[in-house]
């Protein structure tokens, strides 16, 4: 029989690795338990190896959740210049891309490194199936390595996003085992499919445009792909859509069209229609729509121009579906934030169970903001421990 842990976290993902740092920094004995072969893996892929580890702007307004609410309070407990100090202190140079995102200059690795390094003491075992996990005043987990016993257990495994890394739906149904409700998961941040195969021939066109689905809209590039629609911000409105349902992109958001191209026509009667649709669209798009109108501006009529032009500003596409959680950067939905508190992410229902991350069903948007739930959630649930103990309980 192992000595029981203060805390045992499962799962060595952002979260995980800094919920048990800032459990280790207040002196908690911890030990945090990973069923794949090294810890962070998510976080080395991400950025492109560089790590998108978080935003300088951040607020509820970022996250999507039943509970806008919800992770207000965790926001404002851990902030963006929060983590950065840690950066910073532990030497990582950084710098800013668009819309506030931070990224190392080097490696991802350097992130990793920094929060093993914080974990101190904390026992990390990785390559470990959990079979089973009870509750009997102290959490029981029965692994392949034996029985691990702790007064606190918090699940931070993640979503279903990017199974070749290991995702599973552990955290689920760990949440339902203890009698907690979860949103049905679904792709989150993920790349568009479409039944029409005209896209196909634009695979590598990336343009500038303003995407909009309901309320939400992104003012960001848009990619064509071989089987659809990426870019950031086709991933940021596929957060926010319904299976079958249609969003809006404007491909010159800072033109009107429609007013643009017949006063072209005015200005210069001989110009060829793709000539001056590439001097608002990428060459290729602007030949591709240019097809079915050859000749010059003065043999189109006012009215097909403005119909373009209007076209153009709000061009209407319905996906058959989306590339899966095999692409989707986040997994969305997820453990119910009605069944835990907003102040510690605590469970309601079990007193020392805790979820983080993206097990629970706040979802960011794309540039570094799931980072910064990740390290939010993961302290918030630290505080929550180490104040129970504080007070005896």
């Amino acid at each position: 029989m192992r000595d029981i842990y203060d805390a045992m976290v499962i799962g060595a993902g952002a979260a995980g690795l800094f919920c048990a740092g800032s459990l280790a920094q207040a002196g908690l004995r911890v030990a945090v338990l990973e069923h794949g072969p090294e810890p962070g893996r998510k976080i080395l892929i991400s950025g492109g190896g560089r790590c998108n580890f978080t935003n300088l702007e951040v607020s509820a307004r970022n996250f999507l959740s039943t509970n806008p609410h919800f992770c207000k309070s965790a926001l404002a407990g851990f902030t963006p210049h929060d983590f950065l100090a840690l950066v910073e202190g532990a030497g990582i140079a950084w710098h800013e891309k668009t819309l506030g995102q931070l990224f190392c200059d080097g490696s991802a690795r350097q992130i990793v490194a920094m929060l093993l390094e914080r974990m101190g003491d904390a026992t990390l075992h990785c390559g470990v199936t959990v079979r089973e996990v009870s509750h009997d005043g102290a959490f029981r987990v029965e692994t392949d390595r034996g029985l691990f016993q702790a007064r606190n257990l918090v699940v931070a495994t993640g979503g279903l996003s990017i199974p070749k890394l290991g995702a599973t739906d552990f955290a689920y149904r760990l949440a339902r085992q203890f009698g907690h409700d979860v949103l049905p998961p679904r792709p989150a941040l993920v790349p568009l499919t479409f039944a029409a195969g005209w896209m196909s021939a634009l695979a590598g066109v990336s343009a500038p445009v303003s995407a909009q689905a309901g309320k939400a809209r992104f003012v960001e590039n848009l990619l064509f792909t071989h089987r659809g629609l990426s870019g950031p911000a086709v991933l940021q409105i596929s957060s926010y859509m319904a299976p079958g349902e249609a969003f809006a992109v404007d491909f010159a958001p800072l033109t009107r069209m429609q007013e643009a191209l017949p006063a072209a026509k005015r200005a210069r009667p001989k110009a060829g229609l793709k000539t001056v649709l590439a001097e608002h669209l990428p060459a290729r798009l602007a030949a591709h729509l240019a097809e079915a109108h050859p000749g010059n501006l003065a043999d189109l009529p006012d009215k097909t121009l403005h119909a373009l032009g209007a076209r153009l500003n709000r061009f209407e596409f319905t996906p058959s579906g989306t590339e899966g959680f095999a692409k989707a950067e986040v997994t969305a939905g997820g453990v119910d934030t009605g069944g835990l508190n907003s102040r510690d992410c605590g469970s309601r229902i079990v007193p020392g169970l805790y979820f983080i991350g993206e097990a629970v069903d706040v979802t960011g948007w794309l540039g570094g903001y799931n980072f910064q739930w990740a390290w939010a959630s993961g302290h918030a649930a630290a505080k929550g421990i180490e104040g129970t103990r504080q007070h005896g309980q």
